[in-house]
């Protein structure tokens, strides 16, 4: 093995492919082996770090939306809130989206936005447009994220991505490298990690409230109606349901665990395992249904995926994570995050959140102190016009704002595309685990390294902090 390393370095000095010989690809910042090449499985390099990476500032950032159905019309409401943004053009295949989104923008006293439609293929037009600085994704997720990603930044756009970034190990590397290589951020829109109460843990685990971290627990655990009808009868949530068997949305309880741990800046997830139930109740109710109306007919089948998930992840570091997916039986809504580390642990679910230091939690009159002084920047500035515009409690706000004036301030990302690769890569290998009897599943070192000197992004407006609010 170590004469085969030998061997390919030997190849990439003398060879031409080393990062001296790519066109416009020159490192602005230098890091421990920053071109080391990764484990025997995949021999593939790191073009650029972009951990960390500031990009050319952006007074005016000019944004393009690529599906607007709820979440990418959420998202794109969120912006017009916002100074600094011009929202340039809309991407969609269905008429009253589009139409909607117009009305919004004239309600708001903002031009309309150019619109691409008619095609599946029309987002391509979107995204080689020299006057858009930022394409926002939200479609159906699965291939398209990826492929729509990878373009968008080969035309020289800045990528949002709605969760997850990724549908397999391939498009992981293909987005990552595709990033690399453009100098483009790809951040993956995990609105979770800007919850209230998420931040909050965040600033406790880094000033060391909570000691080591040992710990953590993470869902997504949300009772939804898979087999209702649409609008426009796109059932592609119960498609996914038949086709895949795993964790299928992990990033909501695992991207603010994995920003406490400081995965791919000082330790790294290593490998899983991962194990589902039976399916008890969704195949049962869509054959019900099917009995009575023809359109079920298709998705008769007993092919319907476990109603719980668990896996289980350990991370370099010899630190743990429970994660878990439940979206059809009859629960409340839990992410559980729960902390737990040498000195304390915390837990939001069931809500309010709660912190102990000891084996009971602690008082109310404890409680709001810790938040007093623990309470992040980010919130105390901006907390407060998050809770009026609004979107899940605030938090989508707090996202959208942190992203624009990130951009407007040439800061690093918060999440940047390794994040976005190793929380989303947890759908295939769960997959994996699943049909091989739980056995355990490497999980991809996306930073090649990297991550052993990678810095913890500040969430924070210590730097930035010129965006403003256009009205409230």
């Amino acid at each position: 093995m170590k004469e085969n390393r030998r061997h390919f370095l030997k190849q990439i000095t003398a060879g031409g492919i080393g990062l001296s010989f790519i066109p416009g690809l020159r490192a602005e910042k230098s890091i421990s082996e920053p071109y080391e090449i990764l484990s025997k499985e995949t021999g593939r390099r790191q073009y650029f770090n972009m951990c960390g990476y500031r990009a050319p500032k952006l007074d005016i950032v000019r944004v393009g939306f690529i599906g607007i159905g709820n979440r990418g019309y959420a998202n794109l409401n969120q912006m017009t809130f916002l100074e600094g943004v011009h929202i340039k053009a809309i991407c969609d295949i269905v008429q009253f989206r589009i139409d909607n989104v117009q009305q919004l923008l004239r309600k708001r006293g903002l031009p309309e936005a150019e619109v691409h439609t008619g095609r599946e293929d029309a987002w391509r037009k979107l995204c080689e447009d020299p006057n858009i600085d930022l394409v926002s994704i939200a479609v159906p997720r699965g291939p398209l994220h990826a492929r729509i990603s990878v373009y968008a930044m080969e035309c020289g756009k800045h990528v949002a991505v709605e969760v997850p970034a990724i549908a397999t190990v391939e498009e992981a590397w293909e987005v990552i490298e595709a990033s690399e290589k453009t100098r483009k951020h790809c951040y993956m829109m995990e609105n979770c990690c800007y919850d209230f109460f998420e931040l909050l843990t965040l600033n406790m685990v880094r000033q060391g409230f909570f000691g080591d971290i040992i710990h953590a627990d993470a869902a997504y655990i949300h009772h939804q109606s898979l087999y209702e009808k649409t609008k426009d009868n796109n059932m592609w949530r119960l498609e996914e349901s038949q086709r895949h068997n795993g964790n299928l949305y992990p990033t909501h309880g695992l991207g603010p665990v994995c920003q406490v741990m400081d995965i791919n800046r000082g330790d790294k997830l290593d490998y899983m395992t991962s194990m589902s139930s039976n399916d008890f109740m969704l195949g049962k109710k869509v054959s019900e249904l099917a009995q009575s109306d023809p359109f079920y007919k298709k998705y008769d089948t007993n092919s319907y995926r476990g109603n719980m998930n668990t896996s289980i992840i350990r991370t370099e570091k010899g630190r743990t994570i429970m994660l878990q997916h439940d979206i059809t039986s009859p629960r409340v809504y839990s992410r559980i995050h729960m902390i737990s580390g040498t000195k304390g642990a915390v837990q939001k679910y069931p809500e309010p959140g709660r912190i102990s230091l000891g084996s009971e939690w602690l008082d109310n009159e404890k409680m709001n102190e810790i938040n007093d002084k623990y309470k992040p920047e980010i919130v105390k500035r901006i907390g407060d016009m998050a809770q009026k515009v609004g979107g899940h409690g605030g938090m989508d706000f707090l996202m959208t704002w942190r992203l624009i004036d990130c951009l407007r301030n040439g800061l690093p990302m918060d999440i940047d595309v390794y994040d976005a690769a190793s929380w989303s890569v947890i759908i295939p290998l769960s997959e994996k685990s699943v049909s091989n009897r739980s056995k355990p599943v490497e999980i991809p070192d996306f930073t090649r390294g990297a991550w052993r000197t990678n810095q913890p992004v500040d969430i924070s407006i210590s730097e930035g902090n010129t965006t403003t609010i256009r009205r409230s």
